[in-house]
């Protein structure tokens, strides 16, 4: 039992010593010998463990192991902590359509991911205000186009609105009005003061995203089934 004790001390003071050497210093400063006493004391306070214990060698061991991977486990977790958000963000729009997953690359810049439908198209929940309203990107789409019902729903009251435009949509033409939205964001990618169209009620089913947002992006690109929007 000595033997495993005296081990244990001399791993974690050869650790602590590699590290001043490799930052340059063969002296320890103030934080490094407090993390020499810390991890002095933990040595010892497993030994006392050992000593106390009445099991065998490879009980000892075992639980010695055990707890290594217990704390390298959470070590682990912490370190790659991000990467598993992005991960879980990324399952998580490809299974709710219209959610979408943010990554962020190597040189710190953020990219909005949105998966495609059920029906082939891509779907963006689109925050504006405090509404969430699900849309359809649509590049050929000059403007932001919202349903009758998605304008009430947001609070735009399309019913005093001057409805005396008229534009194609795919139930045929349909007079439309306009608005300008004080935000919209999708994904954290916001805009301001943007404008859109209103269809009449029962003309458009699905709201539109459309170029007046998306032609404000460094870019717009597709990979399969993965529609990239950055900033």
């Amino acid at each position: 039992m000595q033997r495993i004790l005296i081990i244990v001390i001399i791993a974690l003071a050869a650790l602590l010593l590699v590290k001043g050497l490799s930052s340059g210093s063969s002296e320890l400063d103030g934080d490094d010998t407090m993390r020499f006493v810390y991890y002095a004391m933990f040595a010892v306070l497993i030994g006392s463990g050992i000593f106390a214990s009445r099991r065998n060698f490879g009980q000892a061991f075992r639980n010695l192991g055990l707890w290594a991977l217990i704390i390298l486990a959470l070590v682990t977790a912490y370190v790659y902590r991000d990467d598993a958000q992005q991960i879980a963000s990324r399952v998580t729009a490809g299974l709710i359509p219209g959610r979408a997953a943010v990554i962020t690359d190597d040189n710190g810049f953020n990219t909005v991911v949105l998966y495609r439908g059920q029906g082939g198209h891509y779907l963006a929940d689109a925050q504006i205000g405090t509404q969430t309203i699900n849309m359809m990107v649509d590049t050929g789409a000059s403007s932001i186009a919202l349903s009758y019902e998605d304008a009430e729903k947001i609070g735009l009251n399309p019913q005093n609105l001057d409805f005396s435009y008229t534009v194609m949509t795919a139930n045929g033409p349909a007079r439309t009005a306009y608005a300008t939205l004080p935000q919209i964001s999708v994904g954290g990618i916001e805009r301001t003061n943007v404008r859109a169209g209103i269809a009449e009620r029962g003309k458009l089913g699905k709201s539109l995203l459309g170029m007046n947002f998306l032609g404000t992006l460094s870019s717009v690109s597709f990979s399969g089934d993965e529609l990239k929007l950055r900033d």
